[in-house]
């Protein structure tokens, strides 16, 4: 970092200042400037040989999608289901702007989730922008999810006992999806795990504003990656499909877990997400993690706010197979 600490530094913590550190010896550019072949390189996670939570069964799969074949994990927890019956899931989508991310870079903490969930979880890839723009990350997970469905008795599944989550862009595409799943009048998750979702591309809460600076994730670079994913043709407002804040309701969406960053330019949107969620009656835990910024969720082993997010995502789940 320079000596000349940025508005945000003093409200780090500890483990939040040391990884913003590490950001800023590592991105010697910021990420619009990399480019969405070099940054993927640059930050992509390598497979762990020796995961923090080990798991005695995770598989890999490859499920059928209207764009193909897609890959995919499942994680199983050691032990038997929370309740009676066939094992609830989580479905988890990863984040990195709809442009980066991949199934290594989320292991850790769908393993984390798993275990202490006692659901499995379910991870599956999706294609990036800006080779394949919206909305085909969406697509690629509502394919993912009904595939998921279907194929739930066969793995030991509970496919009534389904929710979706993800960090960031995966947030996003949680929250869409159970849009379009209204929408469709097709069965819904039980629940949705929203960890500050991109939901917006108005640009315009103050958030963006206070946190244009932040470690990792800038406003700018933030910016570039929605040019990416709505792509070179778009033009005008996002439909509620991209970006979830411009549905004309949230009626009848399954109950939410919210979880934002206080340093983190998507912080506001994420906010005003889970306030509009409350409004039309649905059902909506917000937690505001003081002192880190954006991407902690993910950072298993890295930040003590990571331990405390996991836990709560663990807790909520729990609560949902008793009931």
């Amino acid at each position: 970092m320079n000596e000349a600490k940025p508005p945000y530094w003093e409200r780090l913590d500890p483990d939040a200042r040391s990884a913003a550190r590490f950001v800023a010896e590592t991105l010697a550019k910021p990420l619009r400037e990399l480019g969405a072949d070099a940054a993927r390189e640059l930050l992509a996670t390598p497979p762990s040989e020796q995961p923090l939570t080990p798991l005695d069964q995770v598989e890999c799969l490859t499920l059928a999608a209207r764009s193909g074949e897609l890959r995919a994990r499942l994680y199983h927890p050691d032990g038997p289901p929370p309740a009676a019956g066939p094992r609830p899931t989580l479905v988890y989508l990863h984040g990195g702007g709809f442009v980066l991310g991949t199934l290594d870079g989320v292991d850790e903490v769908c393993r984390a989730i798993a275990a202490r969930s006692g659901w499995a979880v379910f991870s599956p890839e999706y294609r990036l922008a800006p080779e394949n723009p919206y909305p085909a990350a969406l697509d690629d997970c509502f394919d993912a999810f009904a595939w998921l469905r279907r194929s739930a008795p066969g793995l030991g599944l509970d496919a009534d006992t389904i929710a979706v989550g993800g960090d960031s862009a995966g947030g996003s595409l949680a929250a869409a999806l159970c849009l379009k799943l209204r929408d469709l009048g097709l069965a819904q998750p039980v629940s949705q795990v929203l960890v500050y979702p991109a939901v917006d591309d108005t640009f315009t809460a103050a958030s963006w504003t206070e946190c244009a600076d932040a470690p990792l994730l800038t406003s700018e670079n933030a910016r570039w990656f929605w040019e990416q994913y709505l792509g070179p043709d778009h033009a005008g407002e996002a439909d509620p499909y991209a970006a979830p804040m411009h549905a004309a309701s949230l009626r009848g969406l399954p109950p939410a877990l919210v979880l934002t960053a206080e340093v983190d330019p998507l912080r506001d949107d994420a906010e005003a997400y889970a306030e509009r969620l409350r409004r039309d009656d649905v059902e909506v835990t917000l937690t505001r993690y003081a002192g880190v910024f954006h991407g902690f969720f993910t950072e298993v082993g890295v930040f003590a706010k990571t331990d405390e997010a996991i836990t709560q995502v663990a807790r909520h789940l729990r609560g949902i197979a008793d009931a």
